[in-house]
């Protein structure tokens, strides 16, 4: 695999020439075409960002403290445009905020090394001169493919947007970095301080009032939380990777915690938190609070996360602990609102992200037309944010279209930006599309069920089963235990964040080296391109020899040749299972699309070893293409770790034992798929 330099894919003359000829720093009034690219004004949005900057310098003001209403002080680095020679641009331009709890010296740092002329493309040629194709590490280029497209300056400071008439203001979230006060991990008191910020920002002599906001992953988060408390300041948000429904997305997923990725991510930001204000050492302006809220919360949320991990006994854990490892206010607390969001929102997510399961449905949720809303989904992990962007067929740049969301909906520049999409998808097994809609129009759900008998294409496999259109007639009892293959699986690659990708598409793509740990169920191929866009549900029979246990699904497409590549997952404990109807969504048949399972400890339901147990398994919401000739998979696994570890008192009483999967015709197990157009089988 080859990565494409950031400027490989320039713009064609003409778009540059009426680039040019309206002035450099507006963009032609154009209209986007039906197409991921953008067309002509995808050209024009790339040659308004590849084009001389509108002010040559940038002038920082470090540091800058903004007093919140509770008398804490949160520390700002204002990033303004500027002449040659320094000196900050007199004029009122519209701003952008981010707010970040990995300290500004991170988006410095990434900033920095941006800065540096050449080295983008030094890196990029660096990777390419390694073939790792058909290694252990052919996932290395996957994953440096993020220096390719734009994500970088979305997560750091945009230079372009600087030079071009905003400032950008980057924040040090409560309690992290260089502010003061306890960290919220985007609770209440976090939250208010955005509605704070936003409100500071509009009534600097550098502002015209009009403010926007934009950050990746948790950024992205807090700039909808932002959104939904409606500050009258803020007039458009471009969040990426965003989550907003914490404890299903990543924290504790059917139950089973993020163990991939939770204690590094809990580590990385309570020890950069600690991180001391060098310059102020020096100069004896030490700030005492700073040291002293540090040191009455020093490890948050970390004691939590470790006792609900080693507690043996569920009954015994601390309340603090009980409070994030199940569903309730904290949670709640920390959701976007996102029904009261009423300021144009561009939300980049990707299937394969921690965040996946949120990302469709916060922009479904979001109360506005289209174009004025805009959902992207890549084929991305969570670190790779925007990999293959602005490369032929793609969509542009992150930062490119950072930069034209805001100069339309701040700056009121018609580039044709809210004529893109609305949907943008990555469709796994062909590619980039467009549509109106996701799930896409014409779903229509169809059940297929597990059958025991042997498809012949998974001889690999703990057991190879067949899917088929019509109710078996054959009974089995087919068995699964816990093993740790998931540790190669894009299960754990997704579980790391992306991480694990490095080991190699024989993890990251492939599900035969998991399966040998996992019950396959295979259809037969198809004749057509079959379409599945939307959330997909499994109906297990199950049986447990103990009070509990674990399962954890994937969805597969087999190419001829067996290839598997994984297309969407989920889990579920198995004490767990019991359904909130009010929040779930059922397709015509009357099956569930998205079983809502409550995740309280007061909702558990210990099973009867021994006794045959529905339980419904929501997976990720997905949009896929089987090519003729492929097969569509379901594997079922006893556990997968690292992307999830049942709590502990769970895995006490799980025992580690054997679960089966009871196949029966009174009592059938299936998949409720979500296809587009005429049944496949």
């Amino acid at each position: 695999m080859v990565i494409v330099r950031r400027w490989a894919f320039r713009p064609g003359v003409a778009a540059v020439a009426l680039a040019v000829g309206v002035g450099l720093a507006v963009v032609p009034t154009v209209t986007a075409s039906a197409d991921p690219t953008g067309g002509a004004a995808g050209a024009a949005w790339n040659a308004a960002v590849d084009a001389p900057p509108e002010y040559p310098v940038i002038a920082i003001d470090w540091d800058v403290p903004i007093t919140m209403s509770d008398g804490t002080v949160l520390k700002a680095n204002v990033y303004r445009p500027a002449d040659a020679s320094g000196n900050p641009i007199d004029t009122r331009m519209p701003s952008v905020l981010n707010v970040t709890p990995y300290t500004k010296l991170v988006g410095n740092l990434v900033d920095s090394v941006l800065a540096v002329p050449g080295l983008e493309d030094t890196v990029v040629d660096l990777v390419n001169s390694f073939d790792l194709a058909g290694t252990p590490f052919d996932g290395v280029g996957e994953a440096a493919k993020v220096l390719t497209g734009g994500g970088m300056r979305v997560f750091g400071i945009n230079r372009d947007l600087v030079r071009n008439g905003y400032t950008q203001v980057v924040v040090d979230a409560r309690g992290t970095g260089f502010s003061q006060g306890e960290w919220q991990a985007l609770g209440p008191l976090e939250q208010q301080d955005s509605v704070e910020i936003i409100d500071w920002m509009s009534k600097q002599g550098w502002s015209d009032g009009k403010v926007g906001m934009a950050g990746v992953s948790y950024s992205g988060i807090n700039s909808l939380q932002a959104a939904g408390h409606q500050p009258p300041a803020l007039k458009a948000i471009f969040p990426t990777e965003p989550g907003n429904d914490l404890l299903r997305d990543i924290v504790g997923t059917g139950g089973g915690l993020g163990v991939g990725f939770m204690p590094l991510w809990l580590s990385l930001v309570n020890g950069l938190k600690f991180v001391p204000d060098i310059q102020a050492l020096a100069q004896g302006r030490f700030d005492q609070r700073w040291l002293q809220d540090r040191l009455r919360d020093p490890l948050t949320l970390f004691p939590a996360l470790i006792e609900a991990m080693t507690a043996p006994d569920i009954n015994g854990l601390d309340p603090g602990t009980l409070r994030v490892a199940q569903d309730g206010q904290f949670y709640e607390e920390r959701k976007a609102q996102t029904a009261n969001i009423e300021v144009p929102t561009m939300l980049y997510g990707a299937w394969h992200d921690i965040f996946a399961n949120s990302e469709p449905r916060v922009y479904n949720d979001i109360p506005l037309p289209a174009g004025e809303k805009q959902l992207i989904m890549s084929d991305a992990y969570h670190i790779s944010f925007g990999g293959g962007f602005g490369e032929q067929g793609a969509p542009p740049r992150l930062d490119v279209l950072e930069r034209a969301w805001f100069d339309k909906w701040l700056k009121g520049i018609d580039n044709g930006i809210d004529e893109y999409g609305p949907v943008t998808l990555y469709q796994q097994g062909n590619g980039w599309t467009t549509t109106d809609q996701f799930p896409r129009a014409g779903v229509d759900y169809q059940r297929m069920y597990l059958s025991g008998a042997p498809s012949g294409t998974a001889g690999h496999a703990a057991h190879d089963g067949s899917l088929v259109s019509a109710k078996p007639g054959d009974a089995a009892r087919l068995t699964v235990a816990p093993g740790l293959r998931g540790l190669c699986s894009r299960d754990g690659a997704q579980g790391t964040a992306g991480a694990a990708v490095v080991f190699g598409s024989v993890c990251s793509k492939d599900s035969r080296f998991a399966e040998a740990e996992g019950l396959t169920f295979t259809s037969a191929p198809v004749a057509q391109p079959t379409e599945l866009s939307g959330p997909v549900n499994l109906h297990l029979e199950t049986v447990l020899d103990a009070p509990d246990g674990f399962w954890a699904v994937t969805l597969n497409d087999v190419a001829p040749d067996g290839t598997t590549t994984p297309l969407t997952n989920g889990a579920l404990t198995a004490s767990m299972r019991a359904v909130d109807d009010s929040k779930s969504t059922k397709s015509a048949n009357g099956d569930y699309t998205e079983p809502h399972h409550y995740l309280t400890v007061d909702a558990r339901q210990p099973l009867v070893p021994g006794e045959v147990t529905p339980v419904d398994i929501n997976f990720v919401p997905t949009d896929a293409v089987l090519a003729p000739g492929h097969r569509l998979r379901v594997d079922v696994y006893a556990g997968s770790v690292p992307r999830y570890l049942p709590l502990g008192p769970i895995l006490a009483d799980s025992q580690l034992k054997p679960q089966h999967v009871a196949l029966s015709p009174d009592r059938p197990s299936f998949v409720n798929l979500p296809l587009v157009g005429a049944q496949a089988w």
